[in-house]
C-alpha cells in the first residue's frame, strides 16, 4: 500500500545540559590514531626551525598548535577562528591529549613567526605521510591500472585588499597568488607559494625533484602516469617529463599553427574510423583520431609525439576540420605510433586527469582554502602547508579505514557522515571512559576499530595513555 510522507511537528520534551563533558566531533579519534601511528606529533615535536618561542619552557609546541589547526580541518573549519573556536571544546582536548588550545591570536603569532627552512621541514614530513600510506593501502585504492598518477596543477587564490605580501597581478587583473602543486595518487605531495604573475609552470621542476622518492621506482618500471594541463606545454617542460620511464601527458593548445598543417597534409589511411560522439557542448560530433610529429620549439630536446583529435559536426554545420592535442610519450605509446586507434587511448587516459583536478576542487572547496587568512606570505604558505596535511590526513582515513563502496566519497563526506559523532566523557574509580555514540550500521566497523587502536586496559591504576573508548549504538 503507497504511504505519503510529509514534513510534521514533533512535540518532545527538550532538556538543557553543560556540554563541557561532550562533544560532537568524536571521530577525530580516527584522526587522532592515524597520526600517532605514522608518528606525526613526534616529527612535528623533533623539529626546532617550527618553534620560534625565544622562552622554550611556556607557551605552546609546534606539534600543539599544528594538531590544533588540524583537527579544526578535519572537523569541518576553515579559519583560524575556527581553529580558537576549539577552546570552548573541553571533551574534544580531553579526548584527544589537548590539555589547553591555543587562542586565534596564538596561532596566527606562531605562523607569522615561521621561516623557509622550517616550511620545507613540514612539507618533509607531509611527503614522508604520503609514502607511508601508499605503502601500507590497498594498490587498487592509490593507484589506477597498476600506475601510480603523478598531476601537476597551478591554481590562482584572489585577495582583495593592498596589504597582503607577495600578491601578484594575474592574466585577469586580480591580485593574487599562484599556488603550484604536484599530486602523487589521491595525496597532495609538495606545493610552491609565489605572485599570482608568475609563470604558471615555474615549480614544475623543483617539485618533481623534491617528491621524486615517491614516484620515481615506479616511474621506471613503467608503471607510473604523469598528466598536465598546457601550461607545462613549453619546450623545457617537456625536456624535464621525457624519458623517464613514465607514461606522460600533456595538454597541447598552444602554437598549434604547425601542427594543424601537418595534420591537414596527412592521408585518410592515417587516420582512425570516423566515430560519432559528443562535443563539449552536448552537439553531435565525428571524430578521427592520429599522430603527428614535431620539434615543438628550440628548447625542446628532440621531436615529441602528438596524439591529435579532428572533428567536426555531424549534421554538417562544419565545413572544416577542429583539432585538440595531447603531447606525451611512454614506452606502450612507443610501440603503437602505427595504429590511429591508440591516440584514441591516449586522449581517453588524458581525461583521466579530470579526476586529479577535481580532488583539488576538493581541498579549495571543501577545506575553504580560496581565502588566505594572513597578510603575511609565509604564514600563508604555512597554514596551506597544514591544509594539504589535514586533506591527506582525510584521504588516508578513506583510502586506509573505509569500505571500497565508500572510495568515492568527498572530503566534506567523510566529516559530516564519519568523523561528525558525540561522545560523552565520564570519570568512575580512577578511570576515564568515552561512550561514543555511532550509528548502529557503523557499530562493528567502530568496534573493531577500538579493539585494535585501543586495546583493553589491565585492573589497576590507569597509565598515561589514551583513553579507552567505547562505542554504543546511536
Amino acid at each position: 500500500m503507497a504511504a505519503v510522507y510529509t514534513k510534521k511537528t514533533r512535540h518532545i520534551d527538550k532538556v538543557l545540559e553543560d556540554a563541557r563533558s561532550a562533544t560532537a566531533h568524536g571521530g577525530q579519534l580516527i584522526v587522532e590514531v592515524l597520526a600517532r601511528e605514522f608518528g606525526l606529533w613526534e616529527k612535528l615535536r623533533a623539529c626546532p626551525l617550527l618553534d620560534p618561542r625565544k622562552d622554550k619552557s611556556r607557551g605552546f609546541s609546534p606539534e600543539a598548535i599544528v594538531a590544533q589547526i588540524v583537527f579544526s580541518f578535519c572537523s569541518g573549519g576553515v579559519s583560524l577562528s575556527d581553529a580558537g573556536r576549539l577552546g570552548g571544546d573541553k571533551a574534544l582536548g580531553e579526548l584527544l591529549g589537548m590539555d589547553r588550545w591555543a587562542e586565534e591570536t596564538t596561532i596566527g603569532e606562531w605562523l607569522r613567526g615561521q621561516n623557509e627552512a622550517g616550511l620545507r621541514e613540514l612539507w618533509g614530513i607531509a611527503r614522508e605521510f604520503v609514502g607511508w600510506v601508499i605503502e601500507r593501502a590497498k594498490p587498487g585504492r592509490v593507484r589506477r591500472g597498476g600506475e601510480l598518477e603523478v598531476f601537476f596543477d597551478d591554481t590562482q587564490i584572489e585577495v582583495s585588499g593592498k596589504y597582503f605580501e607577495g600578491v601578484g597581478v594575474n592574466y585577469e587583473g586580480a591580485r593574487a597568488y599562484s599556488w603550484q602543486t604536484l599530486w602523487v595518487g589521491p595525496f597532495l605531495a609538495e606545493a610552491e607559494w609565489g605572485p599570482g604573475n608568475r609563470e604558471v609552470s615555474a615549480s614544475l621542476g623543483s617539485l618533481l625533484e623534491s617528491t621524486a622518492s615517491l614516484w620515481e621506482e615506479d616511474a621506471k618500471a613503467g608503471k607510473a602516469r604523469f598528466y598536465a594541463d598546457s601550461g607545462s606545454s613549453a619546450g623545457k617542460y617537456l625536456n624535464l617529463l621525457d624519458e623517464r620511464g613514465w607514461n606522460w601527458s600533456v595538454s597541447y593548445n598552444k602554437w598549434t599553427d604547425v601542427l594543424e598543417r601537418l595534420a591537414g597534409e596527412m592521408g585518410e589511411d592515417q587516420w582512425s574510423e570516423p566515430q560519432e560522439a559528443t562535443g563539449r557542448n552536448g552537439e553531435p560530433i565525428l571524430e578521427q583520431y592520429g599522430w603527428v610529429r614535431h620539434l615543438p620549439g628550440q628548447d625542446c630536446q628532440r621531436a615529441q609525439t602528438f596524439a591529435v583529435v579532428r572533428f567536426k559536426n555531424r549534421d554538417g554545420g562544419d565545413l572544416m576540420w577542429r583539432y585538440a592535442w595531447v603531447v606525451g610519450g611512454g614506452s606502450g605509446q612507443k610501440s603503437r605510433l602505427h595504429e590511429p586507434e591508440a591516440a584514441r587511448e591516449v586522449f581517453a587516459a588524458h581525461r583521466l586527469k579530470g579526476a586529479k583536478e577535481q580532488g583539488f576542487h576538493q581541498l579549495l572547496g571543501d577545506m575553504d582554502l580560496h581565502h588566505p587568512p594572513c597578510l603575511s606570505n609565509l604564514a600563508n604558505e604555512v597554514y596551506y602547508a597544514i591544509g594539504a596535511l589535514s586533506f591527506n590526513l582525510l584521504m588516508a582515513v578513506k583510502v586506509l579505514y573505509l569500505a571500497d563502496d565508500q572510495q568515492g566519497w568527498t572530503v566534506r563526506s567523510i566529516i559530516r557522515f564519519w568523523l561528525t559523532v558525540p561522545v560523552k566523557i565520564s570519570s568512575h574509580a580512577h578511570r576515564r571512559k568515552a561512550r561514543i555514540f555511532v550509528p548502529k550500521a557503523t557499530l562493528r566497523w567502530w568496534r573493531l576499530f577500538i579493539q585494535e587502536h585501543y586495546p583493553k586496559r589491565k585492573p589497576g591504576r590507569p597509565p598515561k595513555d589514551p583513553p579507552l573508548v567505547e562505542p554504543t549504538a546511536g
